[in-house]
């Protein structure tokens, strides 16, 4: 690995004068002298091998290598806070990293307003999302590979808080024949029809998403894939509403008439894969509960 001749505190010097108009100004808002400004402008120069100031009356502005040197500089300034900031976020036991596994039935704008959230207090910790379908969950806090959970149910061994009910809506296209009767619909006139169901993501456990009487239906491995299964007419299925609330104003998918179980309630729980987890993952678990609340209000 070559060795840096630039110091950070060169290319933050450098940045200054550029800001600030000068080696005068800097020199005010660095608290140093202007000759140590001017002095360590000089050498940065010189380790460089070529100018990168020129003066435009009392005002110091880049020429063309300077520009795109100190672009990069500032990059590297901004990475340079970040690892302190991590440095000191892991000093004070709070986690590098959070491992958060998510029932894709969570609703998207609870999901990404608690990370945003959670963003804007906590710089230095990443979250590695996993997104799973109903068993899934349990596999990965079984295996240790979550922190942070939310699942549509509790496996034994963990405790979980209830976060929040979601709502499966039966639905099809408009066209759909099921929607032709002129009459509630029957377990027999579903036992007819193709069924999309979503498949459980987990391995040991499996319970798919749907009515799975039928011997004729798709299965698919994702919500999303279900959605457009369904609007593309492929068959019926329940889907979460808050994933397919466009669609049914937009009137690309409409709600089955069924006489018995046209919507279901699941409910999703967040749970600890660590009893004693850091501050960062319970300030995550804090924003989620906190997104779920004023979703749901």
């Amino acid at each position: 690995m070559r060795n840096s001749r630039v110091s950070l505190e060169q290319w933050r010097t450098l940045l200054a004068v550029v800001e600030h108009g000068g080696f005068a100004q800097a020199a005010k808002v660095l608290h140093r002298s202007q000759s140590s400004v001017s002095y360590t402008i000089a050498r940065l120069q010189e380790q460089l091998g070529l100018p990168l100031l020129h003066m435009n009356g009392r005002k110091a502005e880049l020429n063309e290598a300077g520009k795109v040197l100190l672009q990069r500089a500032r990059q590297l300034l901004l990475e340079s806070g970040e690892l302190e900031d991590l440095a000191h976020h892991l000093q004070s036991g709070r986690e590098a990293e959070i491992q958060l596994v998510v029932d894709a039935a969570l609703p998207r704008a609870v999901l990404f307003k608690a990370l945003k959230n959670f963003a804007n207090h906590n710089q230095g910790t990443r979250v590695q999302l996993r997104e799973v379908i109903l068993s899934g969950a349990d596999d990965l806090l079984n295996a240790g590979e979550a922190d942070l959970a939310i699942a549509a149910q509790t496996p034994r061994g963990f405790l979980g808080d209830k976060l929040m009910d979601v709502d499966f809506l039966a639905v099809a296209h408009p066209n759909h024949p099921l929607h032709q009767l002129n009459a509630p619909l029957t377990l027999h006139d579903l036992r007819n029809s193709m069924q999309v169901v979503i498949r459980d993501s987990g391995i040991h456990h499996r319970q798919d998403v749907g009515w799975l009487d039928s011997e004729h239906r798709w299965t698919v491995t994702s919500i999303e894939t279900a959605v457009h299964a369904i609007e593309e007419g492929l068959g019926f299925g329940w889907l979460p509403k808050q994933h397919i609330e466009s669609a049914l104003q937009q009137g690309r998918l409409k709600p089955l008439a069924i006489e018995t179980g046209a919507h279901y309630i699941a409910t999703l729980y967040l749970i600890f894969g660590n009893e004693n987890s850091g501050p960062a993952t319970r300030q995550l678990a804090e924003e989620l509960r906190q997104a779920a609340r004023t979703n749901s209000g």
